[in-house]
């Protein structure tokens, strides 16, 4: 698995390489010099959708108020535990025990109750997604600076990640697990495994529990994550302009859809290194004519996402030597 890592690091720098060698790296310095202090407006936009997804879990822990309080340390251990999602090749999900030990540590939140509300925030999460990338593509095919062929593929992965994230969720609100887990219990190898099937069926049963019974919840959280998404095409929309070359919300809106659609399907690659920046440069190349330009607004993300990094880092370190149940 070690080896296997490595490979796919090794992918992602080799694809940078190939972005790099397409861009004039002095155009780009000086582009991203020129955002200057704007670095900062771009981190506020991320601060806020962060908040608004540290909400959004909020509202999937049913055990905890939907207070000020509460917010606050939902925030904090996200913050430490998207330092691993974001470097780790685990499709987002390298940080979520880690977020799970915090709760569970210092703010007395059982494991199965976290891990529940783990799931379906991601779940949420991607559900929204679903639904941005939608719009995406639409405005996508309407969009005449972008090629047929770039149409086509958007289409084709928004299809395969849309068919996935369906039955992600048909498993957890069908409770297809527990399904499972009953035939293979009558068999001899279930009573073997008795105990983990009665984890499973627990899981299940929280998880078709809030579908079913905090209705209201999963549409508000719902309609939370896709403004958090949102905001992403905003960070977008507001580099540009410290950039010098305002675009519209809506191209903004495809950049973005388009950046998020490579994120998920090269999860395997730690941080989406190289493949972010590809489709930055081959999106920004057809809509603007400038690859340079979209090579620089893939720099100003990067700066942020070191930034966050840091300050989650910072977070952890904090966290190692508090005591349990401390804030």
């Amino acid at each position: 698995m070690r080896h296997l890592k490595f490979a796919y690091l090794l992918i992602g720098i080799a694809i940078l390489a190939l972005v790099v060698g397409e861009i004039e790296l002095e155009e780009v310095a000086a582009l991203v010099v020129q955002v200057g202090w704007g670095i900062a407006a771009v981190v506020g936009v991320y601060f806020l959708a962060f908040v608004i997804d540290s909400f959004t879990w909020q509202m999937a822990l049913t055990g905890v108020p939907l207070d000020a309080v509460w917010l606050y340390r939902m925030w904090k251990v996200r913050m430490v535990g998207e330092v691993f999602n974001t470097v780790l090749p685990a499709a987002g999900m390298g940080g979520e025990p880690v977020k799970a030990v915090l709760l569970k540590k210092h703010y007395g939140v059982g494991y199965r109750e976290g891990t529940a509300s783990l799931i379906l925030a991601k779940t949420i999460n991607m559900i929204a997604l679903v639904v941005f990338l939608s719009v995406g593509f639409v405005l996508m095919a309407y969009s005449p600076a972008l090629p047929g062929s770039y149409k086509s593929a958007a289409g084709l992965g928004l299809g395969a990640f849309a068919l996935g994230i369906f039955l992600f969720f048909a498993i957890q609100r069908l409770k297809i697990s527990s399904v499972a887990g009953s035939w293979i219990g009558r068999r001899r190898l279930g009573r073997r495994i008795e105990g983990l099937l009665h984890h499973v069926r627990d899981m299940d049963d929280r998880l078709a529990g809030f579908y079913s019974g905090h209705g209201v919840r999963f549409a508000g959280a719902i309609g939370l994550a896709l403004v958090n998404w949102l905001l992403g095409a905003v960070e977008i929309y507001v580099t540009m302009i410290f950039l010098g070359r305002p675009i519209s919300l809506a191209d903004a809106w495809i950049i973005e859809s388009a950046a998020q659609l490579v994120r998920a399907g090269t999860f395997f690659i730690p941080a989406s290194i190289g493949a972010q920046e590809g489709v930055f440069l081959l999106v920004y190349g057809a809509m603007t004519g400038s690859p340079a330009l979209g090579a620089a607004v893939a720099v100003v993300r990067r700066l942020r996402e070191i930034i966050w990094i840091l300050w989650g880092l910072l977070l952890g370190s904090i966290y190692t030597f508090k005591p349990a149940h401390d804030e």
